[in-house]
């Protein structure tokens, strides 16, 4: 899911760049819809898929140095994938909007 998250957030932003690019009416179309509640949650979503990317290719990178293979150690890294993907959205999205 997150992958698609990721994909379907790239697009967006695409279509944003690629408004901006079009011109002033165009970008303001874009700029109106990213500014939406359905804009705003998919940029949410790809925030998130982001982070768990993010989270989880760490995870994978300390299994490739052959540690954290014992069951209690998968299921605590898993749950600290889970919770650092809320807490960085979360993060995220406070610091945005604080800057606004």
């Amino acid at each position: 899911m997150s992958g698609v998250a990721l994909g379907v957030g790239t697009l967006l932003l695409v279509y944003w760049l690629a408004a901006a690019a079009a011109g002033p009416e165009a970008f303001e179309s874009a700029q109106s819809f990213v500014g939406s509640f359905v804009g705003r949650l998919l940029l949410f979503g790809w925030t998130i898929g982001l982070f768990f990317h993010l989270c989880n290719g760490i995870r994978h990178l300390v299994w490739d140095i052959g540690r954290g293979f014992e069951l209690d150690d998968v299921y605590r890294s898993g749950w600290t994938v889970v919770v650092a993907t809320a807490l960085l959205s979360l993060l995220t999205w406070i610091v945005g909007y604080s800057v606004m």
